[in-house]
């Protein structure tokens, strides 16, 4: 069992930059892929970023390449998403989930594949 509580999430001006974290409690941390997805008002919940277990992996979707970093700190139970020239488009709520299974590339990207999710923190950009 794995419990996720995000943070970091506020309002901030086009331009700008957030970092969130994700707290972890549980065993499996140090064993779980790490995946970040965000939801807008009236839209599915969609993939940002992803880091395998060990952090050796890293994947992003194509609207924040070269602006976000994953990255975690398993003796921390933390992984991070820094995010910089941030745009009124990455306006959402942005969540942490883990997944035990997630082995090959592909999974990762899929929201299906995770098995626990954190709350969510809010970010909003002001254009």
């Amino acid at each position: 069992q794995v419990t996720l509580v995000e943070s970091g999430g506020g309002l901030v001006q086009a331009g700008g930059s957030l970092r969130l974290s994700c707290a972890a409690s549980g065993r499996t941390f140090s064993r779980s892929a790490m995946g970040w997805f965000r939801q807008a008002p009236g839209k599915e919940r969609e993939f940002v970023a992803a880091i395998s277990s060990n952090g050796g992996s890293t994947y992003y979707t194509d609207s924040v390449k070269g602006r976000f970093t994953i990255s975690r700190v398993n003796a921390e139970k933390t992984v991070y998403l820094q995010m910089t020239s941030l745009r009124p488009e990455d306006t959402a709520v942005y969540y942490c989930a883990a997944g035990d299974a997630i082995s090959s590339s592909s999974t990762y990207y899929q929201r299906y594949e995770y098995d626990y999710w954190g709350q969510g923190t809010q970010v909003t950009v002001s254009s």
